[in-house]
């Protein structure tokens, strides 16, 4: 699947949530690769914030970016929206600190999205595929947060306030696709006790009944109710039972937990790619989302790619016998037994290998271990199918190597291990002439690496 940004450029401007200034934010189309950035246009030099984990700088009422001096915040609803679209690359222009809080939900992004549409880019999506569990608990509040493996990206959260009002309540998001119409519209929501606090805090200032939903649920006299509505601007509500006091009704009877479920979406969007897994989260807030986004970041940056899913039921892009019309090699040089995966810039090859390889006869034999020349040239097999995925008629080419470099053997192959071949494009096809990075994975393990320059010529 292709990487998206958005077809045109699109305006959306608001207050801003904490400061209560008046903001405009234009979200821009961005090339390849590019992720999601936010530039303070009011600054000087305007300043560019990656929008990753790895930037959070707070999490009060909100996620916060930050580098160096500069910072935004209130970016999680505009992170989900990008997110659940599908939209991969967008720069972001913001003239003020924080991004506008509009009605409190995710839907005006949503809207504002899907009414530029989004385009088609050349780069393939680089997923996140959760292995398996990666959990973060948070014993004082028992807040916890765990993904598992799964096929596609889903969300389940439960909440628990300890309120007459807001007790239990769960939301959950079966696939993205649900997103803009079950979750987006959901409004962030605060109790009326905090208001004062927050205030206190300075936070909130641009908060009202208009981009949240408020919460009544402790009893409190009735001229400290006026001072807080005076302090939010509002008119002094008659509350003479605890419950909701927003004029409007509900978008849905568990818009709260719903709306939790959307902030754990934006946080996650922060990891930098697309992911592939069941989010489960009991009482989530935006510090232990981040924290679970930071723990994929740091698994992210430990190698540059993912080992490849290898499912053997799965059936292969291209078997033993499809290799051998694409590549010359024959038994016993022929090192490549399938094709599970292949995009624009990148291909996935699988090998077996057996006690009976004929190298091990002379190779080690009291202790087989497979030669590293042999698994190099195993991955130049591999680039030399994805080479040739680039012409017509392929079958018309061969793929010669021209040159070698940085080759790395970090691990022994022994019979029994299935090597795993990812071998992706480091620059475009020039005259027919390609330079490659190839990753030999078993297991999660890279047991051999290299960079090498190939050329394709018709066959005589």
């Amino acid at each position: 699947m292709k990487q998206t940004t958005l077809s045109t450029s699109f305006t959306l401007s608001g207050k801003g949530l904490h400061t209560g200034r008046q903001l405009t934010a234009e979200f821009c189309p961005a090339p390849d690769n590019h992720g999601y950035k936010i530039q303070r246009m009011d600054l000087e030099n305007a300043p560019i914030i990656d929008c990753l984990a790895d930037f959070v700088v707070s999490t009060n009422r909100g996620t916060v970016l930050g580098r160096g001096d500069v910072t935004v915040s209130t970016v999680e609803h505009a992170m989900a929206a990008l997110y659940a679209s599908g939209v991969d690359n967008c720069l972001i222009k913001v003239n003020g600190p924080e991004l506008p809080i509009l009605d409190g939900s995710a839907q005006p992004f949503i809207n504002a999205i899907a009414a530029v549409g989004t385009v088609e880019q050349k780069d393939d999506k680089e997923y996140y595929v959760v292995k398996h569990k990666i959990e973060v608990v948070d014993e004082a509040s028992g807040s916890k947060i765990m993904i598992l493996p799964d096929d596609e990206f889903s969300v389940e959260v439960k909440v628990n306030f300890h309120s007459p009002v807001l007790a239990n309540q769960y939301a959950s998001m079966e696939h993205v696709n649900d997103f803009a119409t079950q979750i987006a519209p959901a409004r962030t929501f605060v109790f009326v006790h905090e208001i004062e606090p927050l205030l206190s805090a300075g936070l909130i200032k641009g908060g009202d009944l208009d981009n949240a939903i408020v919460i009544y649920d402790r009893p409190m006299d009735a001229e400290r109710l006026r001072q807080i509505a005076g302090i939010v601007g509002v008119e002094c509500p008659t509350l003479s039972s605890y419950g909701y006091i927003n004029p409007s009704p509900l978008q849905f009877e568990n818009e709260p937990a719903r709306h939790k479920l959307l902030d754990v979406v934006g946080d996650i969007a922060l990891i930098g790619r697309p992911l592939k897994g069941k989010i489960i989260a009991t009482k989530p807030g935006h510090g232990i989302n981040t924290r679970l986004a930071k723990d994929i970041r740091r698994d992210i940056k430990r190698q540059e790619v993912q080992a490849p899913v290898y499912d053997p039921n799965k059936e292969p892009l291209m078997d033993n016998n499809e290799i051998r019309k694409y590549l010359p090699h024959r038994y016993p040089f022929l090192l490549v037994d399938k094709i599970i995966e292949k995009g624009s810039q990148y291909i996935v090859g699988v090998k077996n290998v057996t006690t009976n390889e004929p190298f091990f006869m002379g190779h080690f034999p009291q202790e087989p271990v497979m030669p590293g020349v042999l698994m190099v040239e195993a991955m130049a097999q591999t680039g030399g199918l994805l080479v040739l995925s680039t012409v017509d008629e392929p079958e018309r080419y061969s793929t010669y190597f021209m040159k070698i470099d940085n080759v790395k053997f970090r691990q022994k192959v022994v019979p029994g291990d299935t090597l795993l071949f990812h071998v992706s494009f480091l620059t475009e096809m020039r005259r027919g002439c390609a330079v490659m990075k190839g990753l030999a994975f078993v297991g999660e393990k890279i047991v051999c690496e290299c960079e090498f320059m190939a050329q394709i010529i018709k066959n005589k």
